[in-house]
């Protein structure tokens, strides 16, 4: 048996689809997998990491505005059909996955013309561009949020499944990742993260709310600055006048499911599958949509927690010191309050989705 699954671009594409990679060979170890991306994309790096075949196709986004790399990208994009038809023929694959952006979208189809079984997973409440027009073609669309649903009008079958998830966010529990972190387990524990590089407006907020936070007993930060923002966000802090020892700022953390399970209260942007780990884990958080997402989908990301009563939001616009020092006060202030959006986050929390995904999937090919 032999499936293909593609996904690329970016890692909130990439490692969905390794999730579900993992899943369908822990149900069928004799599957051969496979992988489609782009020589530009990060899945070049980080598909090969985890033991995955990746094959390459030439395609490339468009631009939202006519121009002369528009005109590029339709040139590309018939060069990436014919490189998917190749592969499509080569490899006479039993079935495609699509985990979201422009590189999914030859494979997918191909696949799809020549009756192969295919199925594409969206992650996002607001879909993107691509999967919007395969979900015409594709068996199955596999939803992140229910709220995406009306935007795949199609006859593909809609599935809510949730975001798939590393399966280590679920191995750690909170006292011993506390101590493993070196925090005080008699205190609320904020994290806080404005993914892998990092969020300048997250960290000018949080300086201001740090400052004020210093050596208070009842709470204790947790802060990746990310790399390239430590040394001057250090240097600031510093000049300051500098923090207690209940703030503990790190340039990156190497272990997020620590971090997470240690979590009573999260800071960071919405990124669906960041929002997927703090809702399987069962982490409130105030929610910092990222401004320039493609279609401001993690602002409908956001909302669409927010209205579950697991999250508070704030604009990016909207973001100053006092805004995110307030919205942690109160919900430290209020524990019950901050315990209701605990069990809501739980509530939406989807810790299977892979699987289900992966069985869903596996599903569509006749023995």
């Amino acid at each position: 048996m032999k499936v293909i699954l593609s996904g690329g671009g970016t890692g909130g594409h990439i490692y969905p689809a390794l999730t579900i990679a993992d899943q369908i060979k822990k149900l069928r170890p004799e599957a051969e997998i496979s992988f489609v991306g782009t020589k530009q994309g990060l899945e070049k790096d980080i598909i090969p990491r985890y033991g995955y075949p990746l094959k390459f196709i030439e395609v490339a986004g468009f631009k939202r505005s006519l121009s002369l790399d528009t005109l590029r990208s339709v040139g590309k994009l018939f060069e990436g059909l014919y490189d998917a038809w190749q592969i499509i023929k080569r490899e006479r694959p039993n079935l495609v996955i699509g985990t979201g952006g422009y590189v999914c979208g030859p494979i997918v189809f191909m696949a799809a013309l020549h009756g192969i079984p295919c199925c594409i997973q969206e992650q996002n409440a607001m879909p993107g561009v691509t999967n919007k027009i395969l979900s015409r073609y594709v068996r199955k669309v596999f939803l992140g949020y229910k709220e995406a649903g009306k935007y795949f009008p199609g006859k593909a079958e809609l599935v809510y499944t949730g975001n798939p998830i590393r399966t280590e966010i679920l191995e750690h529990e909170r006292l011993a990742a506390l101590k493993e972190l070196g925090l005080d387990p008699e205190k609320k524990t904020v994290l806080v993260s404005g993914g892998s590089r990092g969020a300048r407006s997250i960290n000018t907020a949080m300086l201001e709310a740090e400052l004020a936070l210093s050596d208070r007993q009842e709470v204790q930060v947790l802060h990746a600055t990310g790399d390239v923002n430590y040394e001057k966000y250090m240097a600031e802090i510093t000049k300051r006048g500098g923090v207690g020892k209940n703030i503990i700022i790190k340039p990156y953390l190497h272990n997020m499911p620590v971090a997470l399970a240690a979590a009573d209260l999260a800071v960071f942007r919405a990124g669906a599958i960041g929002l997927a780990e703090l809702m399987a884990k069962g982490v409130p958080s105030v929610l910092i949509p990222y401004p320039y997402a493609t279609a401001n989908h993690q602002e409908f990301n956001a909302r669409a927690v927010e209205a579950k009563g697991a999250a508070r939001v704030i604009l990016d616009k909207e973001l100053n010191g006092e805004r995110i020092l307030e919205a942690i006060e109160h919900l430290l202030l209020h524990a019950k309050e901050l315990e209701k959006m605990q069990a809501a986050a739980k509530s939406l929390g989807k810790p299977q989705a892979a699987e289900t995904i992966a069985k869903e999937a596996l599903a569509l090919i006749k023995d």
